[in-house]
């Protein structure tokens, strides 16, 4: 099930589990919002197609962070009259992760295969979804002994023989 969906003036084709980077929202990370401007929903090959909007259809998202995006480099220039500008820009984005797509009168599921938001240490403002994992016990692991280094063979000592002369 996808749908298209308006999301602070641009359209975005989402569906459930999809992390989406929208311009910066006016939500705190973890938030849950909706999205009811929905354009087009499509239900395992029954398309509805709105006019302009699918009535009672919803978008259901989370604000995993707010981050900004690559830098953006401005440089206008006049030749032959000595007239350079430069300029650069970083935009704001938040990035949210798609919890359902809702057509009338259809429920949320609350969980979504039990992920959860994990901050790698070293990379800021980067969040890494991961699947929770059970912890399997496992047995200790056995060193193998070390091997001893074979003795170094002494280097043979070059011996020159000098002719006497009588």
């Amino acid at each position: 099930m996808y749908a298209i969906v308006e999301i602070a003036g641009q359209q975005f084709k989402v569906e459930r589990g999809n992390k989406v980077y929208v311009h910066r929202l006016e939500a705190n990370e973890g938030e849950k919002i909706e999205f009811d401007k929905v354009f087009l929903l499509d239900n395992d090959g029954k398309i509805s197609v709105g006019n302009p909007t699918v009535d009672g259809a919803k978008v259901a998202a989370t604000v995993i962070s707010h981050v900004k995006g690559d830098k953006v480099i401005i440089f206008k220039k006049k030749r032959r009259k000595g007239y350079q500008k430069w300029n650069n820009h970083r935009q704001s984005f938040t990035q949210i992760l798609i919890q359902g797509v809702l057509a009338k009168g259809d429920k949320l599921q609350e969980e979504l295969k039990a992920e959860r938001i994990v901050r790698v240490q070293g990379m800021r403002n980067k969040p890494v979804v991961a699947e929770a994992t059970a912890v399997v016990a496992e047995a200790p692991v056995k060193k193998a002994p070390a091997k001893k280094a074979a003795p170094k063979k002494a280097a043979a000592k070059k011996t020159t023989t000098k002719k006497k002369e009588d």
